[in-house]
């Protein structure tokens, strides 16, 4: 089963009395060889799940940094296929790493729900977050549970208890909580104002909870795995490609680009891994 892989990635770091990272990176950018070769190189670098972004000509949850890599991202011809394909390619050598492809409704509704759904478990996505498609809106549920592909939803500073039990009794993987209102990469997250919001969570579901949006240093990604299962990790890694950028003509270039957004994961998994171990991380698993 495609989710398996989510759930055992948990379990594990539930044994490792750890939280785990989650990172994110747009498809495609700033190429596709280098894209893959990025992708390719997460997991060994640190990273424990991985965030695919699909890139959206109008990413309106998104940050100038994500919203930049997105218009490079389709400029070098990125497609929702080619996305599908470097996950396959992904799947020849790592059948372990969770991976999931985050985005917009507009180009899976382009490519057709069935069909997305049919080539992404062929290729070996294991979940989803749709970032504009409310639970309310049910349409690809049964599509999910089908093929075996988690749904994951957001949950917000301003989603109340009224809401929170709707939104967990359809979500599967885990819960992603949006440490901040606003768009991506402009704000820090508030450690306390989102350690508050835990025990209230906590209430209402028992799949993993990881915090995003905000988390920018290895020094906050250290605070947050003090209480969450995972943290996600997107414009800080995003803005290094963007700064390498300039004057790319070679090669070595490139490779240097690499090396610095995977320094970073790195840095960001040691950080996380040092993180002390009095929290009851993965209990809900």
């Amino acid at each position: 089963m495609a989710n398996d892989r989510i759930k055992n990635k948990f379990g594990q770091l539930s044994k490792e009395g750890r939280a785990g990272l989650i990172t994110f990176l747009t498809a495609g950018d700033p190429d596709m060889s280098t894209g893959q070769n990025l992708l390719n190189s997460l997991p060994k670098s640190g990273a424990d799940l991985i965030e695919l972004g699909i890139p959206f000509s109008d990413p309106m949850a998104d940050g100038p940094v994500i919203q930049a890599s997105s218009q490079r991202a389709l400029k070098s011809g990125i497609t929702l296929n080619k996305i599908l394909y470097m996950v396959l390619q992904f799947r020849t050598f790592d059948n372990t790493t969770p991976i999931i492809l985050m985005g917009y409704y507009n180009p899976i509704y382009r490519y057709g729900a069935q069909k997305f759904f049919d080539d992404a478990r062929k290729a070996g996505v294991d979940g989803l977050i749709i970032v504009d498609l409310p639970v309310e809106e049910d349409e690809l549920l049964e599509l999910s549970k089908s093929k075996e592909i988690d749904l994951i939803y957001l949950i917000a500073p301003t989603t109340d208890e009224r809401r929170l039990p709707i939104i967990t009794r359809q979500a599967s993987g885990f819960l992603y909580y949006v440490s901040m209102t606003g768009i991506t990469g402009t704000r820090s997250a508030d450690r306390m104002e989102v350690e508050e919001a835990f025990p209230i969570m906590r209430q209402y579901t028992e799949l993993p909870i990881a915090v995003g949006f905000g988390i920018k240093t290895a020094k906050q990604a250290k605070e947050i795995a003090m209480f969450a299962d995972a943290v996600v990790v997107g414009s800080a890694l995003v803005s290094i490609i963007e700064k390498n950028l300039e004057g790319i003509n070679s090669k070595v270039d490139k490779k240097r680009l690499c090396n610095s957004v995977l320094k970073q994961v790195s840095n960001l998994s040691k950080a996380i891994k040092a993180a002390p171990k009095s929290r009851n991380v993965g209990q809900s698993v």
